[in-house]
């Protein structure tokens, strides 16, 4: 059963300089986004982070908000929370892969990026997964973020060079 099993959560990450975090969340669900937001926060607050919070309309549009604050603000990190519930289309399929994948490519290019995207059955998964004494799915995709951060700190300012080593 898998409520069952146990997992490492690695310790959080220190921090020399404060980082800066935004939150990016979509309150389709304004209830369960309320959780998911309190959990990352407090999760943030605990590092000592500098958060700022904005919402879009849905999950979709996560990763376009995010990309936008990549090139117009400055964020060291960024926490993508929203819900997406399975209904009768398959909508939530799209939905689901499409928010993920924008948030890899995100990652990729080297933004630091939680993902706090809840993908469920139904309400009640929603609910345990985005409780701050729950599962805290908000919580971890800012750890998540957080950790990430503390690498790209820790590799700052070093090259590989260019061409062929010697």
């Amino acid at each position: 059963m898998a409520g069952s099993e146990t997992h490492y959560t690695m310790p959080l990450p220190s921090f020399a300089k404060p980082v800066k975090l935004l939150i990016v969340v979509a309150p389709y669900y304004k209830d369960i986004a309320d959780n998911l937001v309190a959990g990352a926060r407090a999760v943030a607050a605990s590092c000592g982070a500098e958060v700022d919070l904005v919402e879009v309309p849905g999950a979709l549009e996560l990763p376009s908000a995010i990309a936008l604050a990549e090139r117009l603000a400055d964020y060291d990190a960024y926490v993508a929370l929203g819900c997406v519930i399975r209904g009768e289309t398959t909508h939530y399929d799209t939905v689901c892969n499409d928010s993920s994948r924008a948030l890899s490519l995100l990652g990729l290019q080297g933004a630091c990026i939680g993902n706090g995207i809840l993908t469920v059955e139904n309400m009640a998964q929603a609910e345990v997964r985005a409780d701050p004494k729950g599962a805290n799915k908000g919580g971890g995709a800012a750890a998540a973020a957080l950790h990430l951060v503390a690498l790209s700190r820790k590799w700052a300012g070093k090259t590989k060079g260019i061409g062929f080593r010697a």
